[in-house]
């Protein structure tokens, strides 16, 4: 883990934004004016997916990916100007939101600005032709940070945004030497200290595939020298695959709970349902109830919870990458009023406490424990909707309310009835006896 990550960052959240698909217009001027909106959700960091030039050679679909850059350097025509893009930020920081920028740095278009003039500084095949490491990507061309002089050209591009921005979302980071990451951590944060780093981590089958062949293949335990957050993709396939039957709900809170061992202790990972790469949370899930019980799930957890633009509309459609995608259309209910109330407990210092505990109880119920200086926090989660009744040791003669529906809790013979959706209490720990036995509830 970077020495200065600030474990606060788990008690915010993080909403991403493609500009693109944002809007009718696709412009940053309708992000912009949508941004109080956004705060208002709870938001206290707006990711904005690549806002670059798209190259044209080997382009996917109509627009291309705005993953397949051009220009490090410049902004993409067709959201706008350099201008609208600083209005965009100068109001969020007004508002009192940090901007994250994404950056692409294991490879540009095959017409890039670098592709152009620094041939060099990329993979060549046998026939000398630029080439990359993924076979499918076929839009792009890899990086080969062999060649140092590469280095300070894309950290100075970090210098140079970093004027408008507060952070970065590091696409494919573990393709991306660590040492190059370090450095470029050392020289931004000397400039701009505070700065924020996301990595997108990988799962360990991706990972295990890229050091057969002889590439570079950054765990996360070497990402969290260099970065402040990680996705969650070293899980986030057991959850599909319990979501789909595939798996149980033991094996995957196991490995949530293999996390907290294994990381530093202020290790900050990105929770999430759904993200661009991957489909909206509801083909997983079936009903709005479900929608409920997992976005209480990822924020509960330790970590930074992510809100991907459309979510808290219930959106059903995967935009397109390489086509304009509107997703103004697509909703099929609102959970706004939950992702504000989540925010609100996610702020509470009892989430900040050192105690955390998972455990899987009855009937696949998760239940999550914090607990901290007089104060504890315990929350059912039944995932999948399960109404069952599970055991508390908690003193039933005391009133105790729901922190999510701000309801009563009603408890029978030592135990609380779930009726499918997540209890959520607080309350105190007066003795160190009391939290002694506590441990059970």
């Amino acid at each position: 883990m970077a020495l200065d990550t600030q474990t606060d960052l788990r008690n915010e959240m993080i909403y991403s934004v493609f500009v693109r698909n944002y809007s009718k217009s696709g412009k940053f001027d309708a992000v912009t004016a949508d941004l109080q909106r956004i705060k208002d959700l709870g938001t206290d960091i707006l990711w904005l997916l690549p806002i670059y030039p798209i190259g044209e050679a080997n382009r996917k679909g109509t627009l291309g990916s705005p993953y397949a850059i051009k220009d490090y350097r410049g902004i993409n025509p067709e959201y706008g100007t350099l201008d609208d893009f600083k209005a965009l930020t100068e109001k969020a920081h007004a508002l009192g939101m940090k901007v994250m920028l994404d950056i692409v740095y294991n490879h540009t278009s095959p017409d890039s600005v670098l592709a152009t003039t620094h041939p060099e500084w990329f993979y060549h095949d046998a026939d000398g032709n630029l080439t990359n490491k993924v076979g499918d990507w076929s839009d792009v061309k890899d990086l080969d940070y062999g060649h140092h002089e590469l280095w300070q050209y894309q950290i100075d591009t970090l210098l140079y945004w970093s004027q408008f921005v507060d952070g970065f979302r590091c696409d494919v980071a573990p393709l991306v030497p660590l040492d190059f990451w370090l450095e470029a951590r050392q020289q931004v944060n000397a400039q701009h200290p505070g700065t924020l780093w996301l990595a997108e981590s990988a799962g360990s089958g991706f990972i295990q595939e890229l050091r057969a062949q002889g590439y570079v293949g950054l765990s996360d335990s070497e990402l969290f020298q260099a970065f402040d957050m990680t996705y969650d993709y070293d899980v986030f396939s057991d959850f599909k695959e319990y979501w789909q039957g595939q798996s149980t709900v033991e094996r995957y809170v196991d490995l949530l709970k293999r996390q907290d061992a294994t990381f530093p202790a202020n290790y900050v990972k990105m929770r999430f349902l759904e993200n661009h790469d991957n489909a909206r949370m509801m083909s997983l899930l079936h009903s709005e109830a479900e929608a409920v019980n997992n976005l209480t799930w990822i924020f509960l957890q330790r970590g930074i919870p992510l809100v991907y633009n459309g979510q808290e509309f219930l959106a059903e459609h995967e935009p397109s990458l390489f086509e304009k995608d509107d997703i103004v259309d697509d909703r099929h209910g609102d959970v706004t009023a939950l992702i504000q109330k989540l925010v609100a407990i996610k702020q509470l210092p009892i989430m900040r406490a050192a105690d955390y505990q998972l455990a899987v109880v009855e009937d696949g119920v998760i239940k999550v424990s914090y607990r901290g200086a007089g104060e504890a926090l315990v929350a059912w989660i039944p995932l999948k909707g399960q109404v069952t009744d599970v055991a508390t040791t908690l003193d039933a003669t005391k009133t105790y309310q729901n922190l999510l529906t701000d309801a009563d809790v009603t408890f029978d013979a030592g135990k609380i009835a779930l009726t499918g959706q997540p209890v959520l209490i607080k309350y105190a720990t007066d003795t160190a006896a009391t939290k002694v036995a506590d441990q059970s509830n």
